[in-house]
């Protein structure tokens, strides 16, 4: 009994032995992260277990450190060999594609949003395991539940781990240079502040590239601040509307006040731009503050470095989403329970929170029991990333959540035609018709 170890623990079975207080408890009440009895997941481990895991590559150093650590600390504890590959954020969805055409390739993929739901049918089951996270820490948030289930059923397709909020990220000494204390909520205000914002010198600029995260949010908030929405609560195209009409001619305008080259700008570019200080205002998450934060050359642009919610709000509703960084285990796995147990692990409150609050909140936390970490009360500057998991709007609002609407955003249909616009290739009326063709297209090619 001597020899009996942490290690032979798992290897008898792993959901024993994540649910004991010295792996998954303590931590958390140190934390002040609450929780509540729930029994985990059975996942006694296969002998000889080895994971290959792909996910997006980090824009905060504390992403991959972390989880690095992380990892390393499930190897120690259960001797199953893990391998990440940190992929760039416009290349994972081609990596997941051919994994899921071939059946070979990444055991597990902490991938983007919709993916699980293109892929429904080669990925398992992982109901077990979200029901036991959501009772253990609070329940889910609404938006990560929406993806993690397969749409119109109870069966969870995939674990959440976390959600990227995108929010103003500005410069509040040149916001108060053209006489706003803070970004206006109403969207005539807002191109007034752009336009006096470029005359000025210090031009905004959102991408209208095709980048995975900001590329769609820039496009979505633009769509749904007017009204707008690319399908209906049916799935029926909706694009071409007058909705979309007036949401096209607002980015046009407000595409004027942009610094150039915001069309071909990818995930890295506004990040680089607002740091270098070639413009006073973007749409991102916390990743380019942590950045100034955590440098002291950029201490002064910390400083005066500021963040609110997307403008266009009709009450509380703000028209945003998150970015869901989405963890699914393809079935042509050799080594299920470990995989399980690998994301099990890494979404305990031991391994969470310090990734959570050592990122500055880059991945806000899907379980809501995460209110509480001190992400959220050591710098009150990153608050507005904290409720991502509660946005309104997912990517093919206001339809179903299904492979076709997750092959809109992956081939930046509306993207693409807040970009013809912008550039003066397409007229709005054409842009939404050509995008009306394209969308229905999808979703016929989707149906079979």
């Amino acid at each position: 009994m001597d020899r009996f170890t942490r290690r032979d623990a798992f290897r008898m079975g792993a959901g024993a032995a994540l649910g004991t207080a010295a792996l998954a408890g303590e931590a958390s009440a140190q934390a002040g992260i609450p929780t509540m009895p729930a029994t985990a997941p059975s996942l006694p481990l296969e002998a000889g277990a080895t994971i290959r895991v792909i996910r997006p590559t980090k824009f905060v150093d504390a992403d991959e450190v972390v989880w690095n650590e992380n990892q390393a600390k499930f190897i120690k504890a259960t001797g199953v060999q893990v391998r990440t590959d940190y992929v760039g954020w416009e290349d994972i969805r081609a990596q997941v594609a051919v994994a899921a055409r071939t059946g070979a390739g990444p055991d597990v993929v902490a991938g983007w949003a919709a993916d699980p739901h293109l892929y429904y049918d080669k990925v398992l089951d992982m109901t077990d395991l979200a029901e036991y996270l959501g009772k253990k820490y609070g329940g889910w948030g609404p938006l990560p539940e929406r993806f993690g289930k397969r749409f119109g059923t109870n069966n969870w397709i995939s674990i959440p781990m976390g959600c990227g909020g995108g929010a103003l990220v500005y410069r509040k000494s040149l916001l108060n240079s053209v006489g706003y204390a803070a970004p206006p909520n109403e969207l005539d205000r807002f191109l007034d502040m752009a336009r006096k914002l470029q005359k000025a010198g210090k031009p905004i600029g959102f991408a209208l590239g095709n980048a995975v995260g900001d590329g769609n949010g820039t496009a979505n908030w633009l769509l749904w601040a007017h009204g707008g929405y690319q399908v209906d609560e049916k799935g029926a195209v909706s694009i071409n509307r007058k909705e979309t009409i007036e949401a096209l001619k607002y980015g046009a305008e407000l595409y004027k006040t942009f610094i150039p080259g915001t069309l071909s700008w990818l995930d890295p570019s506004n990040n680089k731009a607002f740091i270098s200080e070639e413009i006073s205002l973007t749409g991102n998450g916390v990743s380019v503050y942590f950045v100034l934060k955590n440098d002291p050359k950029t201490a002064a642009i910390a400083q005066d470095t500021q963040h609110a919610r997307m403008p266009g709000a009709q009450g509380t509703r703000y028209p945003e989403t998150a970015n869901v960084l989405n963890a699914m285990v393809f079935k042509h796995t050799k080594f299920p329970n470990a995989a399980k147990a690998f994301i099990q692990f890494m979404m305990e409150a031991d391994q969470y929170d310090p990734w959570l609050t050592k990122c500055l909140g880059y991945w806000a936390h899907p379980l809501l029991a995460f209110d509480k970490s001190a992400a959220w009360s050591d710098d009150p500057k990153v608050l507005p990333y904290r409720d991502a998991q509660k946005m309104p709007y997912w990517v093919g609002y206001k339809g179903p959540i299904s492979a076709a609407s997750g092959a809109v955003d992956a081939e930046y249909v509306m993207v693409q035609m807040f970009a013809s616009v912008c550039s003066g290739q397409a007229t709005p009326a054409d842009a939404a018709k050509e995008a009306e063709r394209r969308v229905a297209r999808i979703y016929r090619r989707a149906a079979g």
